[in-house]
């Protein structure tokens, strides 16, 4: 007699087997934490996020997403700073606990004068000349100023000093963006777009400089300095000029008068560059 094999199970439907499916993955979730999609936004450069840093003036808020830095302003009233955000930017923006380590680190390296250290900046909505502003304002160093006819010879437009003033107070990211480095052509401090000219001359102070011998130096007609020694012309914040002893400084009204009496422009500062003066 033939053993029966017993019958197999008919096997599960489709529809089975995705209900069953659909209990297992129930049994599987969790709530999203509430700071998710905020934060998924920051990530993508849809929203910003913002947080306090210190600085020579006291509390500033750095605003950044997932393309980079976007804002920077005095701190202050939280409701207020993000309506002046919402309105400049056009998009949301919310407070989070802190800036994170490594860029916090890397803005506090920038505002000691590392010029070396890349932050990574948001300028969607910036025209090129503005961007090629804020970029050439990048190179001058801490503790030096350049004057507004600088930045526009440098960047190919010796006639635009009155648009790179414009792009400077427009400068989104200050501090950042060092803006606070340049300043009027007749040699005065200017303006400041993050607190005016107190805030400016406080900055400049701590970097060593003295604003208002620059300007009395200005006043006097001193554009210019050179060593007798080296036969070199600097403008008068430049590092090279500042290591003059008393002795030998040679002061010039202008660039045309230095080379005729047989100076040639320093390579740092580049003078020739600071020979245009505003209109």
């Amino acid at each position: 007699m033939t053993a029966r094999t017993p019958a197999s199970a008919p096997p599960p439907s489709p529809d089975a087997r995705a209900s069953d499916l659909e209990v297992a993955l129930a049994g599987l979730a969790v709530t999203a934490p509430a700071t998710l999609a905020p934060a998924a936004l920051v990530a993508v450069g849809l929203a910003d996020a913002w947080a306090e840093l210190p600085s020579p003036l006291g509390p500033i808020a750095i605003a950044w997403n997932g393309r980079g830095i976007a804002w920077v302003d005095r701190a202050g009233d939280p409701t207020a700073l993000e309506a002046r955000f919402r309105e400049r930017a056009g998009r949301s923006i919310h407070r989070v606990d802190a800036v994170p380590a490594a860029l916090a680190r890397a803005v506090e390296a920038r505002i000691a004068g590392d010029r070396r250290r890349t932050i990574p900046l948001d300028l969607r909505g910036r025209t090129d000349f503005e961007v090629a502003v804020w970029m050439k304002a990048l190179e001058i160093p801490r503790g030096e100023v350049r004057p507004y006819g600088w930045i526009a010879a440098e960047i190919g437009h010796p006639k635009a000093v009155r648009a790179v003033g414009t792009a400077l107070a427009h400068n989104p990211v200050p501090l950042v963006v060092p803006c606070h480095r340049v300043v009027r052509s007749d040699g005065s401090i200017g303006q400041y777009s993050l607190g005016g000219p107190a805030a400016k001359r406080t900055i400049l102070a701590t970097e060593g400089l003295d604003p208002d011998g620059l300007e009395a130096d200005a006043r006097r007609g001193l554009r210019f300095l050179g060593s007798d020694t080296t036969r070199i012309v600097c403008l008068p914040s430049c590092h090279n000029a500042r290591r003059i002893t008393s002795r030998h400084r040679v002061p010039f009204r202008s660039l045309a008068a230095a080379t005729a009496a047989g100076y040639r422009a320093c390579r740092a500062c580049r003078p020739a560059s600071g020979a245009v003066l505003a209109a």
